[in-house]
């Protein structure tokens, strides 16, 4: 795989990396906390899983109308799309503790949704975190089915509506995963990225195989022998719970990438940006006063601290985003911040106004 160097154009750039790191590391060191999890996100995350798994449990042992039963799956849609966001998310990073097998106990509640933990590591951690917003290196904004999300993919005329049926195809993100996986880790095989994990193609995909029979099988089989429901009501129920989590997961990254102010440089061997740096121009902030926001969505409003930081706790980010955001002040760096839900939705619609047109 090529790879690409970011290198900062003078003085001030490598200063401001510097400057911000030291800043970072004496919050913790002043106020004496660990960068990891709290009694908080601890709470956090059994609420999160909570939400998913109860409804679940409720669908299997109490008599209810099949009309409950689908807010039981719209309920369960929006759990895992929590569960994703605010317990998965830090343990793939490593972010949620010290302890390797609690990171990896937590990682893999992405089985859950019927994903791979190897797959997401290198299509998120590695590519996307490495590569922000560079078209053919950034995953994240590739071509979603008819909808054009870079500005160097090639524009055709359905694009021009992508603004108004983008939507539906979000809907779709978790529902192709479970397919689409395969695909992937063949692809990131041929480019020598399963190395990245300690992994190898045989033995990764038997396992990945093996994970999501056992996952259709408890989300289908269980309700189908515990359950008085039809297999056409249990299957509208597992895709009204996938179309649920992903809208929410797709909106909630979108929306911190595919914005106003958020740059999509190209792909050369050397970018003249350092990598913090590159960070801030293509990442920004929304709604980061609003509390239930943000811990629902795990902190990922607060995208350019997680960017800057992702082997920090997202418990931690509202703390960090003012001396992030005064630092950039400080060395006349852009601070992409949309102050609301709305803004940011409607900036991220006004975005693929823009790539739908020439």
């Amino acid at each position: 795989m090529e790879t690409i160097r970011f290198t900062g154009k003078d003085k001030v750039e490598n200063q401001f990396a510097a400057e911000l790191r030291k800043k970072v590391n004496n919050y913790f060191k002043e106020n004496n906390i660990s960068q990891k999890a709290n009694a908080k996100m601890v709470v956090k995350t059994v609420a999160m899983i909570s939400i998913y798994l109860l409804p679940f449990v409720l669908v299997l042992l109490v008599p209810m109308s099949s009309w409950v039963a689908l807010l039981c799956s719209i309920v369960m849609g929006i759990g895992i799309a929590g569960v994703g966001m605010g317990v998965m998310h830090d343990a793939c990073h490593g972010a949620y503790s010290k302890k390797k097998w609690v990171n990896d106990l937590l990682s893999g509640t992405l089985y859950l949704l019927g994903s791979n933990v190897a797959n997401w590591k290198i299509q998120h951690n590695v590519l996307h975190h490495t590569y922000t917003n560079i078209s053919g290196m950034d995953e994240d904004i590739d071509n979603k089915g008819p909808i054009r999300l870079a500005e160097q993919m090639p524009l055709k005329k359905i694009h021009r509506y992508q603004f108004i049926y983008a939507f539906l195809f979000y809907g779709m993100m978790t529902l192709t995963m479970l397919t689409n996986d395969f695909v992937r880790l063949y692809k990131y095989a041929k480019m020598d990225l399963l190395k990245t994990q300690n992994k190898k193609l045989t033995s990764e995909f038997m396992k990945m195989f093996a994970r999501k029979i056992v996952y259709l099988t408890v989300i289908f089989g269980l309700p189908l022998w515990l359950s008085p429901f039809t297999f056409w009501q249990v299957f509208t129920g597992f895709i009204v719970m996938h179309w649920v989590a992903s809208i929410i997961l797709s909106f909630v990254f979108q929306m911190a990438h595919v914005v106003e102010g958020a740059d999509q440089p190209e792909a050369k061997p050397v970018i003249s940006t350092e990598w913090h740096v590159h960070q801030l121009q293509t990442t920004s902030d929304f709604a980061r006063n609003n509390k239930l926001l943000s811990w629902y969505v795990g902190g990922l409003n607060f995208q350019i601290e997680h960017h800057l930081f992702p082997n920090i706790c997202h418990i931690h980010y509202k703390k960090l985003a003012p001396i992030v955001q005064q630092t950039a002040k400080e060395f006349g760096i852009v601070y992409n911040l949309k102050p609301s839900f709305r803004s940011a939705m409607l900036s991220h619609i006004y975005r693929l106004k823009e790539l739908g047109r020439a």
